[in-house]
């Protein structure tokens, strides 16, 4: 209880506190009381805003920022948040002028800039190239500010059909962003092996029961895997999924590994574990208990009787314990042809994990560890994977839609094909592409590079893979 309820610093504490526990129904509950005793605090309504922004409530983020804005309307940071509530719910104009505003306002946060290129499709009378490019003649002294501006250079240049002038900025900031990361490739090509080690056959029937009836008490049909490689086409499945009267988008959600991290430690008794260890002990948890504490984790925010999706790519590695534990979810691989998958990756500016994607030989050899593991998957885990290549949605999207609906036990709805019509909001990188309709230009992209992406076709390639020519 909080000794002074109505103290709105005190309840927005509460609020953030909340969501770092992932109860975000209650996070919203805290920001909500807050709200209706800020008064006239722009502080305090944009960190009420940002409460609401990260519970995924995105309407009222948006209505707490234009309060705070409409006090203050010359604080960038509160302009720049804004913007991005915008981009989120698809008002993209908005996003732009506040986006605009802000960085004249802060001409030194470059963050703004990137994110600004992203909004819309850049045209010959109607870009920022020549702004960019000045500011990179001046010099950026972060080398974290040059990456920005590298990475929206190279997406404008891109638009403009200037492929020669993109890539360079693209492997300059590419290059800059991997010079400050600690990461090792050989540490996730080896994961793959531990995880296949520990989980070498189909779950029989006995591991499923090993807790006899509260086995059975977590079974549960809700939740709806979208796993694979980032920036393969999983927030478009997870569009069309989420269109569906019968489905909840939970978007990228980390519970079901951190329920794992969870279950080994209370298994192990050890608060830190060495990977391999982690893995080889993750085959040996309470299964029924992993199913439980997930739902529980998982569901905060999904209403009453409805189904959820969880497209957190990351979750193909936790396929085998997915199996064990909720034997009857459903689990929807989408892929993308090699090289389109690896350059749309490369291409992108992850704020978190993937530090892979900022090396083509990186990114060439997990490509080739990911394509195992999925293999292996398919082999222990038959009938269990349902696998939907990016192409062939595109290809054919009412047919492939059909398909993905029966396999998640769905009844056709026409607004399933609808998707970009959905007003809900959309928290990805894709988030401007899924509020258009299917289209194809992404299949064949990368060709425009072919020249500058041989260290990834070539790892590829040495491995078996297809690149497709």
């Amino acid at each position: 209880m909080l000794r002074e309820p109505r103290n709105p610093q005190l309840l927005i504490r509460r609020g953030q506190c909340l969501l770092a526990l992932g109860r975000l129904t209650e996070a919203r509950e805290a920001a909500t009381a807050a709200q209706q005793n800020a008064a006239a605090d722009a502080v305090l309504l944009s960190a009420i805003g940002s409460v609401f922004n990260l519970a995924n409530d995105h309407a009222r983020a948006l209505a707490a920022y234009d309060q705070a804005a409409a006090l203050v309307p010359d604080n960038p940071q509160i302009l720049y948040n804004r913007a991005a509530v915008r981009r989120f719910v698809g008002e993209f104009a908005q996003a732009e002028a506040d986006y605009d505003r802000a960085i004249a306002l802060n001409p030194g946060d470059y963050e703004a800039y990137l994110n600004r290129s992203d909004l819309r499709a850049q045209n010959a009378g109607r870009n920022h190239v020549a702004e960019l490019e000045a500011l990179l003649a001046r010099g950026i002294a972060s080398p974290k500010g040059e990456v920005f501006l590298r990475y929206a250079l190279a997406k404008e240049c891109e638009d403009l059909e200037d492929y020669a002038r993109s890539f360079t900025h693209l492997r300059r900031g590419a290059q800059l962003r991997r010079q400050h990361l600690r990461y090792d490739v050989a540490v996730d090509v080896a994961t793959v092996d531990w995880i296949i080690e520990a989980f070498a056959h189909d779950p029989s029937d006995a591991q499923r029961d090993i807790a006899g009836d509260a086995q059975r008490e977590s079974v549960s049909d809700a939740p709806i895997f979208i796993v694979g490689l980032p920036r393969s086409g999983s927030t478009l499945v997870d569009r069309i999924l989420g269109s569906h009267s019968g489905v909840f988008s939970a978007g990228e959600l980390p519970s079901f590994a951190l329920t794992l991290v969870d279950a080994v430690r209370r298994q192990s008794g050890r608060e830190n574990l060495p990977r391999r260890e982690l893995v080889a002990h993750s085959a040996q948890v309470d299964f029924a208990a992993l199913g439980r504490d997930y739902l529980e984790r998982a569901s905060s925010g999904v209403p009453a009787g409805v189904r959820f999706t969880d497209k957190m790519p990351l979750n193909y590695l936790y396929l085998g314990l997915i199996r064990r534990a909720l034997p009857n979810a459903k689990i929807v691989h989408v892929s993308r042809g090699p090289m389109a998958a690896g350059y749309s990756i490369y291409k992108m500016l992850f704020q978190d994990g993937y530090p892979f994607s900022y090396d083509l030989k990186e990114l060439g050899r997990y490509y080739v560890a990911y394509r195992r593991l999925m293999d292996h998957w398919r082999k222990v885990l038959p009938g269990a994977i349902y696998d939907l290549a990016y192409e062939d949605l595109v290809a054919d999207q009412i047919g492939e839609t059909r398909k993905l609906l029966d396999f998640c036990g769905l009844e056709w709805q026409e607004a399933c094909v609808q998707f970009h019509l959905n007003a809900a909001a959309a928290t990805t990188a894709s988030a401007s592409q899924v509020r258009r309709p299917i289209y194809g230009a992404a299949v064949s992209q990368w060709r425009h590079y072919a020249s500058y992406l041989t260290e990834l076709s070539d790892i590829l390639q040495a491995a078996g893979v297809d690149t497709g020519g």
